[in-house]
């Protein structure tokens, strides 16, 4: 039994449908049993219940082989640290208490630092709950940016005609396809070949930047003079509030978006061949388009 948490979000159901595709038993966690019922026709054991809550979480990692963990995170959280912290600490009990020997955990680049980067600063918090297991080992995956986190312009650009960040536009950063990301996980949990501490980076095929990937966007859309408009921190915040998202998560969002800005979320070791990954930008844009033809 592999158990994975998140499935039905951008990595966890990657994850969940890569291993029902091995043959391997599958118990599926999430918050919406509505969501995970597509997942359980397809042969997954499928758990509804709160990660925030260490008893249901160790109940879900018992007799596993394998979990395959992560933050859920809440954007409309007015206390966004907090709701991060509870989530983590549950599931680092229910590690302990499941005696769960093999466990793959999304981080991020740049959870090396304990401050000073906004929303990443929550994994860092977890990458050290986590080393306090004792026995087991915990392999720590570090993408950036997901491809995916461009369907949250959509709405931007389909009203404003532009597309908008607080990310220095010709700023070179790694991003990376969820699916990619899941296919490292999935592999990871079907082997089990690392001992104790392991950290992977992940960086996707290339460096990007922001306005290139909206000029990529744009030509797919069919608006070849779609621009990409860095906004302050500001006026960020304020597009993200008035978005839905809390104040607090405003904030750490701009604040990370400001290390990146100034360099400090960077791979360790640069890119090689093992934290390259194969997927394409321009191979994501498909999909992006098939969202915007259905929104």
């Amino acid at each position: 039994m592999l158990t994975v948490m998140g499935a039905t979000g951008n990595t966890g159901k990657k994850v969940v449908e890569l291993l029902l595709a091995a043959g391997q038993d599958v118990r599926a966690l999430g918050r919406s049993e509505s969501r995970l019922a597509e997942l359980a026709t397809r042969g997954a054991q499928v758990l509804v219940g709160d990660p925030g809550d260490a008893a249901f979480l160790a109940k879900a990692f018992a007799g596993a082989e394998a979990v395959y963990t992560l933050l859920p995170a809440d954007r409309e959280s007015p206390d966004y640290h907090g709701d991060q912290r509870r989530k983590g600490e549950a599931i680092v009990q229910a590690l302990r208490d499941s005696g769960v020997r093999h466990v793959v955990a999304l981080s991020s680049l740049g959870a090396e630092q304990r401050e000073g980067t906004g929303l990443l600063a929550t994994l860092h918090a977890q990458e050290e709950r986590l080393k306090t297991l004792a026995d087991t080992n915990v392999l720590l995956l570090r993408p950036v940016s997901f491809f995916e986190n461009f369907f949250d312009a959509l709405a931007v650009i389909e009203h404003q005609g532009v597309n908008a960040d607080s990310v220095e536009p010709d700023l070179a950063v790694p991003m990376i396809a969820t699916r990619d990301i899941a296919d490292v996980a999935a592999k990871a949990m079907l082997h089990r070949d690392w001992k104790g501490l392991a950290i992977r980076e992940l960086l996707g095929p290339r460096d990007l930047s922001y306005r290139e990937a909206t000029r990529i966007l744009g030509a797919r859309l069919g608006k070849p003079g779609l621009e990409y408009v860095r906004l302050a921190p500001a006026e960020m915040t304020q597009a993200l509030v008035q978005a839905g998202m809390s104040e607090t998560f405003a904030g750490l969002y701009v604040e990370m978006t400001l290390a990146f800005n100034e360099g400090r979320v960077r791979p360790r070791a640069g890119r090689t061949a093992h934290n390259t990954t194969p997927t394409r930008f321009e191979d994501f844009v498909e999909e992006f388009a098939l969202a915007a033809t259905t929104k």
